[in-house]
């Protein structure tokens, strides 16, 4: 991608675009999680969950061009259908004891958490601030990158850290991919091509790449 030749605006700088490419990837991912063995899913989470943070971090938050907030695309049934699929991948792994919560200080038990619903609240909100990316209006795109970021300062970066700490002890645990689960296949339900018609080929295979 020639960037020397965007629109002069945030929405079109390399930082941005490179986040849109990686957001665009991780919802791809998610949507299709049934595809993949548990070892694989688990291998290319921790591959992708921490470019994604880096991605996000790189980035200053513009300032909001309308008062009203930006459409909202991820209806229940989008959302259930990813977390549903990432229960049924991780199985008994999907949970985890939460140091992060903001009951911990006050609870003396410990606080049970899930990997597929923090991921799945990551899904949202990528998936909302790409759906508006890709109506091409500089001024919406703007607003959903400011909704982005700052919905990834407020909870879901934190919930992208909570997860991959617990994707990271799966991973490196005693016996990981001894075992695989051959009965896990799904077909996704949402088109590669419709969702990332505004992104070149090019840097899908780059991503790709770097992923596997």
């Amino acid at each position: 991608m020639d960037f020397d030749q965007l629109p002069d605006h945030i929405v079109y700088s390399k930082n941005v675009i490179e986040f849109v490419t990686v957001a665009a990837e991780t919802c791809l991912f998610f949507e299709h999680a049934a595809e993949f063995s548990q070892p694989d899913f688990v291998r290319k989470s921790v591959k992708l969950l921490p470019l994604l943070y880096l991605k996000a971090s790189l980035i200053e938050i513009p300032e909001r061009v309308f008062d009203d907030a930006t459409e909202r695309f991820v209806n229940e049934e989008d959302y259930l259908f990813v977390k549903e699929q990432l229960e049924q991948i991780l199985g008994p792994d999907d949970s985890y004891l939460e140091v992060f919560h903001p009951d911990m200080a006050i609870s003396d038990t410990p606080i049970a958490a899930f990997v597929s619903e923090n991921l799945a609240d990551i899904y949202q909100e990528l998936k909302d601030f790409a759906a508006n990316f890709q109506l091409g209006e500089t001024d919406i795109m703007n607003d959903a990158l400011v909704t982005c970021l700052e919905t990834f300062g407020e909870h879901w970066g934190q919930k992208l850290l909570n997860g991959l700490r617990a994707l990271h002890s799966i991973r490196f645990a005693d016996g990981f991919g001894e075992e695989v689960d051959e009965d896990l296949s799904a077909s996704g339900k949402i088109d590669r091509n419709s969702f990332l018609n505004f992104l070149h080929e090019d840097d899908d295979d780059d991503l790709d790449k770097l992923l596997k």
